[in-house]
């Protein structure tokens, strides 16, 4: 007998779940690609996109997944042997300087390890050790899902400014555009990078780019540039087609625009934010509890100890391995929920997959699905006897209480 018969639920940070309502926008026949509904309602979109990065800049769209839309940020900034800093606090932060250097860009890695935040004194450091000024861009991620860090992007801003450098800042915020507060202008981000399948909530497919007008300036000298992806028309487009290089992502777009639409009008970006931070609380909550066992050492705990540098859309949690693969596979088989596998975690000869697991919490979440995957985590939990202290579910319960 199993009990996952029904809805079955992805609690992974990518895809995440996608609302009914953008799956109807998006069930329809192919439009007409040069006249009617379709070019007609990008300015809205595009209006939509700026708003929800809170730019009033350029916004560049590809028909591409998050690893294309750091590509054409690497290929309209860099040239051959230039140099970026990258700032690393987990996989994806390590992906991208690969991407980087794999085009013959020198990087220099600030590695901070997969369970601390960026410490912005280092970045001064480096910045003022730089006194020639090769940096082009400091690159990093706002939220790394592999490690669920929140990086304090207006920190890193003050150290740039602090060392009179002048390189860009530029914020890959896949993970947390539609989930955490992130301010583009106020903040001092000149590139920022997202995608569709996140916070967005449409599948993926899509890659955004917003960069503002320095950015564009320095990006016209880039000499890795090429026809797809340089963002000079794409960001500033007379022609419906030159949004896209080519033929628009149709159904992609009209779900987009039912999606923008729930963020910005129907719940509002502030309520979004504020939600997150809720579901956020409850599952930090619940681990709280489990890892809080009488007399024992702690066998499951949360990767980032201090709240403040957590991220709001995932939650990277460690259980002694094997643990985490055998919760998974309890929890997908038996309860028709499956959980974020650990990655870019491993450690003293441990596969991350065995010793970590990620919830997320991004998108289109309410307070029932987060206490039901929460609840079939215990059970998991009882079923395989993963030690765990109790009052788990009463913990996150009482954060929706006291809304």
């Amino acid at each position: 007998m199993t009990f996952s018969t029904g809805r079955t639920y992805l609690a992974i940070p990518g895809p995440s779940v996608v609302p009914d309502a953008v799956l109807s926008a998006m069930h329809r026949g192919s439009p007409d690609i040069y006249a009617g509904e379709l070019p007609d309602m990008m300015p809205g979109v595009l209006h939509d996109l700026r708003a929800v990065a809170r730019t009033a800049h350029h916004v560049a769209i590809y028909i591409a997944n998050g690893h294309g839309a750091w590509e054409a940020v690497n290929t309209n900034l860099f040239s051959p042997g230039d140099k970026a800093l990258v700032l690393v606090t987990g996989r994806f932060g390590e992906g991208w300087a690969q991407s980087i250097e794999r085009l013959g860009v020198k990087v220099d890695r600030l590695d901070f390890g997969r369970h601390d935040s960026v410490d912005p004194g280092r970045v001064a450091e480096a910045l003022r050790a730089d006194t020639g000024h090769g940096i082009r861009a400091v690159v990093m991620t706002h939220v790394d899902t592999s490690s669920s860090v929140r990086n304090d992007v207006r920190a890193v801003r003050a150290a740039l400014n602090d060392a009179g450098h002048p390189a860009l800042l530029v914020v890959d915020c896949i993970a947390s555009i539609g989930c955490e507060r992130f301010e583009m202008d106020d903040w001092g981000v000149d590139v920022a990078v997202g995608a569709s399948q996140k916070g967005l909530m449409v599948p993926p497919g899509l890659g955004f780019v917003w960069l503002n007008s320095k950015a564009k300036q320095v990006g016209a000298k880039a000499r890795l540039r090429t026809p797809y992806w340089d963002w000079t028309e794409r960001a500033e487009a007379a022609e419906f087609y030159q949004l896209f290089g080519g033929t628009a992502p149709t159904h992609s777009l009209f779900g987009l625009r039912t999606a923008l639409g729930m963020i910005l009008r129907e719940e509002g970006l502030e309520n979004v934010w504020a939600r997150h931070r809720q579901l956020a609380r409850a599952i930090w909550a619940a681990f709280d509890a489990w890892g809080d066992i009488k007399g024992a050492p702690r066998g499951i705990d949360l990767n980032i100890a201090d709240p403040a540098f957590r991220s709001h859309a995932v939650t990277t949690a460690r259980f002694d391995p094997p643990m985490a693969t055998a919760l998974r596979a309890w929890v997908a088989q038996n309860a028709g929920v499956t959980l974020g596998l650990g990655i870019g975690m491993a450690e003293k000869g441990t596969p991350a997959a065995d010793a970590f697991l990620r919830v997320a919490h991004m998108g289109h979440v309410n307070a029932h699905m987060t206490l039901g995957v929460l609840g079939a985590m215990e059970a998991g939990m009882k079923a395989l006897g993963i030690r765990h202290g109790e009052g788990a579910l009463s913990a996150a319960a009482g954060v929706f209480a006291r809304l």
